[in-house]
């Protein structure tokens, strides 16, 4: 299986300052999706995603996907910084997808990509985020002397160190001169739930694998098909909390 992907080609959403680029102008109409009262389809909103070259979860497939990103050179359909994500209308998508984004915010910033995507998904939505799993990092850097500066894993980029994972790697930054590709913050799993939850999403499933957490969080508890689409039955998912009132944890989601 694939190790965890650290770097990805385009912007990643990180946060420019509005200045720093030439952003195409998104209005409210803009920022929302292709419907068709005939045929509806569900809609996702990338946020970050840097090019759609880069793929997203299979379960996607056959929803309109769009993407948003600061860079418009990787082909996004919304050039917008994420923090403005309360620009575009309410409601808009049936899923956000954050993938390996979030951690090139400072804490304070990466609260207002929260509030943002809260605004754009639908109340049955579900909001998807992947990010490094600082905490597996430091219990494999304990547990096997690893350094700073030693190479934790090899990736098609080439060598991943371990500071390439804390903050960010270190080629792409020093190739670019641009410090937005620097991590600023990471997670462990007790982190992001406890960074999440207060925004608006009092239900969440969450797993580890390959130093990645991937997390979903929920508005409300969702409804089995939602479940059969996410697998949510499954035994990868950390079961702590319940999904309903009757104490039922089966499902690994916590609320």
């Amino acid at each position: 299986m694939s190790k965890l992907p650290i770097v990805k080609c385009g912007g990643n959403g990180v946060p420019y300052k509005l200045d720093d680029v030439s952003l195409a102008a998104v209005s409210r109409k803009q920022g929302e999706p292709t419907t068709n009262s005939r045929n509806p389809m569900k809609s996702v909103l990338n946020v970050g995603g840097g090019s759609k070259t880069i793929p997203i979860p299979s379960y996607f497939e056959g929803w309109q996907h769009v993407l948003l990103d600061i860079d418009p050179k990787g082909g996004c359909d919304i050039a917008l910084d994420a923090r403005q994500l309360h620009t575009i209308a309410p409601a808009s998508y049936d899923a956000v997808y954050c993938s390996h984004n979030l951690e090139h915010y400072h804490r304070h910033d990466g609260i207002k990509v929260l509030r943002g995507m809260h605004h754009v998904l639908r109340p049955d939505g579900f909001l998807e985020i992947r990010v490094p799993d600082v905490g597996e990092v430091m219990r494999i850097a304990v547990q096997n002397g690893i350094d700073l500066d030693d190479v934790l894993y090899h990736s098609p980029a080439g060598p991943i160190l371990l500071r390439d994972v804390l903050w960010g790697y270190h080629p792409q930054i020093e190739q670019s001169g641009n410090d937005f590709f620097a991590h600023k913050t990471g997670f462990t799993c007790k982190s992001l739930v406890n960074f999440v939850t207060p925004v608006g999403f009092p239900i969440h499933a969450i797993r580890q694998q390959h130093l990645e957490i991937i997390a979903m969080f929920f508005k409300q508890p969702p409804a089995e098909e939602q479940q059969r689409l996410l697998k949510l039955t499954t035994q990868h998912w950390i079961a702590r909390g319940s999904l309903h009132e009757s104490g039922d944890s089966s499902h690994g989601l916590h609320g």
